[in-house]
C-alpha cells in the first residue's frame, strides 16, 4: 500500500471544531504524530491499531526537535503508512507546515493539507470578538508573539503593527509586557481595548479585558495560563456585550459525527 501523510488541523480547544475532512482522514490513519494542544479526545477517532507519537512543543522543550519530527513523518510514509501529522489550529498558521511538507515532497512522499480552523480566527470569537467591526475595524492582523523575542527579527514593522485596525497575537502571553509596550512606542493609544484569551475554546477558557497600557499589571495579578491569545483594538470591547461561550455548558469531550 502507498503511504500518503495528512497534515491535518484540529482546530484549537474543543474537539468538535475539528473538521469534516480533518475528523475522516484521522479515522483512517496507521499513526498519528500529535501536538500538545489538540483536544485529547480526537486520538480516540483514530483506529484502535493506529501508533499514536507525541510530538508535543511547550516554551522552553521540545518533546521532540522538528527535524526529528520530519524525519520520522517521512519514515513513516515511506514505510506505506497512512500518517496523520495533527496540529492544534491550522497548519499553515505558525505550525511547521513548510519544513514537513517541503520534506515530504522533496523525498517524492504522498501528502494532503486539510486545513483547520485558525485559533487566531476561534479563540476571538469564543470570547465575543469579531475581529472587524462595520464603520470601526475593516482590517485585521495576526503575528506571533515571538517577534517581541530578542530573536524576533522577521523585519516586521511595529508601527505597521500598531496601525492595524485589529491586532492578534497568537503565543502572546511570554511577551506580554514587551508586545503592549512595543506597540504603545509605535504609536498606539494605550487606552486602546484589548483582551487576552487564556486556553480559548476550552473547558478552562478565561480572559481578561484592560486597556492595552494596563493589561501586562492585569495578568501579573491574574496569571491566567498559557496558551493565549492577545486581541488590541477596539472590537476588544465587544467582549463586554457579546460574551456567549460559558465552558460550562459545552461538554469537555463532545459527541462527533458517527457516521462519517
Amino acid at each position: 500500500m502507498t503511504g500518503k501523510a495528512y497534515l491535518v488541523g484540529a482546530g484549537p480547544g474543543r474537539a468538535d471544531l475539528m473538521t469534516v475532512r480533518g475528523l475522516a482522514v484521522l479515522r483512517q490513519a496507521d499513526a498519528v504524530l500529535y501536538d500538545r494542544l489538540i483536544a485529547a479526545s480526537l486520538l480516540d477517532e483514530a483506529p484502535p491499531h493506529a501508533e499514536r507519537i507525541f510530538v508535543g512543543k511547550r516554551p522552553g522543550h521540545h518533546s521532540v526537535r522538528q527535524d526529528g519530527i520530519t524525519e520520522t513523518l517521512v519514515r513513516l510514509v515511506r514505510a506505506g503508512l497512512q500518517v496523520v501529522r495533527l496540529k492544534g489550529g491550522d497548519p499553515g498558521v505558525f505550525a511547521h507546515l513548510t519544513e514537513e511538507a517541503a520534506a515530504l515532497a522533496a523525498a517524492g512522499l504522498p501528502f494532503e493539507i486539510v486545513p483547520g480552523v485558525s485559533s487566531a480566527l476561534a479563540v476571538p470569537l469564543h470570547a465575543g470578538i469579531p475581529l472587524t467591526w462595520r464603520g470601526v475595524a475593516s482590517a485585521f492582523t495576526v503575528v506571533s508573539g515571538h517577534e517581541a523575542t530578542p530573536h524576533g527579527c522577521s523585519g516586521i514593522s511595529w508601527a505597521l503593527l500598531a496601525s492595524s485596525p485589529t491586532l492578534v497575537v497568537l503565543m502572546a502571553l511570554e511577551w506580554l509586557a514587551q508586545v503592549c509596550a512595543y506597540l504603545i512606542a509605535a504609536g498606539r493609544n494605550p487606552n486602546t481595548p484589548a483582551a487576552l484569551i487564556s486556553r480559548g475554546a476550552s473547558a478552562d477558557q478565561r480572559v481578561l479585558r484592560a486597556t492595552l497600557a494596563a493589561l501586562p499589571d492585569r495578568q501579573q495579578t491574574a496569571q491566567l495560563p498559557p496558551p493565549a491569545v492577545l486581541v488590541v483594538g477596539e472590537v476588544a470591547a465587544l467582549a463586554d456585550t457579546l460574551a456567549w461561550y460559558d465552558p460550562a455548558h459545552f461538554p469537555a469531550d463532545p459527541m462527533l459525527w458517527d457516521d462519517l
